[in-house]
Parts: structure tokens; C-alpha cells; sequence
């Protein structure tokens, strides 16, 4: 499938490497071939790998039921099939820019980046920043009681020459 599994690697872990190929479906692969899920993947013969690759690309030959399928009724074909790899994202696009041409509520959502399936957006689901309230964190730093008070210009200049004179009194003592 176009993906190199170490051969250390249990079969059931080995196989779920693959995109599109979830636990349970790599368990029911493994049952229905009858292969041990302990085994390693390096010990497995060729014609259990053959065998394996047959199934994992044509899963409904295998008798699996529909609904294990990760692609129901496809909308272009009309089929069941079951996607790999880099099908999943190039279907996923495909069927999300088919919703935004035909104007469609979902492709509405999408384009918008808004959620698609019902969910309330009254309080999640936004966007940017918070909006009016203070980040919390580290606090300005408060003036020390020792600093001196600048004077501003608002002052009255009265009050420069009361200084001059407590400084005065204090030179006659030294």
C-alpha cells in the first residue's frame, strides 16, 4: 500500500500504520485471513502479504458488511468503497468544495470557517483574542514609600521656598 511497516512490529499494530486502516478493521482483516494478530510483521510469507494487500483493496470481495466501510454511497459513483491513504484528504477537499459551489448550508459553514455539524457557538468556537478584558500576568510595579514625589506643574510655587527654609535650620547644626 505504498507503506514501509518495520518488520519488529506486531501484525495488528503494523497494519493500523496505514491510513485508512483503524484497529478493528486490521483485526477483522487478520481473522478473516486466519493470521495470529501477535505475530510479526518481518515473519509473515509472501503470500500472506499478497493476500493481506488483495484484501485491504478490495475489502467488500472479502465479505465484510457495508457499514464497515469508511466510504458509504459515494456521491459521484454511487458505490461502496473503502478509502486509503492519500484518498481520504483529496476526497475530503473534493466533497467540501462540492458544498461551497452549490451554495449549501455546510459549505456556507465552511467557507465561513464556522461548525458545520449543529454545535452551539453562543460561547466556543471563537476566533482572536478576548476582547475587554485584562490579561492576567505580571503586575506594574508599585512605587517604593522611600522614592520622593516629583513635583508637578500644577504646584504652587509657594512651596519651594518652605524647602529652602527646613534645609536652612538643618546647615546651623552641623
Amino acid at each position: 500500500m505504498g507503506n514501509d511497516i518495520p518488520g519488529a512490529k506486531k501484525a495488528i499494530v503494523g497494519l493500523t500504520q496505514i491510513k485508512g486502516i483503524g484497529y478493528n478493521f486490521a483485526t477483522a482483516i487478520l481473522d478473516t485471513l486466519k493470521i495470529n494478530t501477535n505475530t510479526n510483521i518481518g515473519f509473515l510469507s509472501e503470500s500472506d502479504v499478497q493476500s493481506i494487500e488483495k484484501l485491504i483493496t478490495n475489502p467488500i470481495a472479502g465479505n465484510f458488511p457495508v457499514w464497515f466501510l469508511n466510504r458509504r454511497k459515494d456521491v459521484e459513483t454511487g458505490a461502496n468503497m473503502h478509502l486509503l491513504t492519500s484518498d481520504i484528504p483529496f476526497t475530503l477537499r473534493n466533497d467540501i468544495e462540492r458544498e461551497r459551489i452549490t451554495n449549501s448550508w455546510r459549505g456556507y459553514r465552511h467557507m465561513y470557517g464556522l461548525k458545520v455539524r449543529g454545535q452551539c457557538t453562543r460561547t466556543t468556537g471563537r476566533k482572536g483574542g478576548a476582547v475587554g478584558v485584562a490579561k492576567a500576568g505580571k503586575a506594574a510595579p508599585a512605587q517604593t514609600a522611600a522614592a520622593p514625589a516629583a513635583p508637578t506643574a500644577a504646584a504652587p510655587t509657594a512651596a519651594k521656598p518652605t524647602e529652602e527654609k527646613k534645609a536652612a535650620p538643618a546647615e546651623k547644626k552641623k
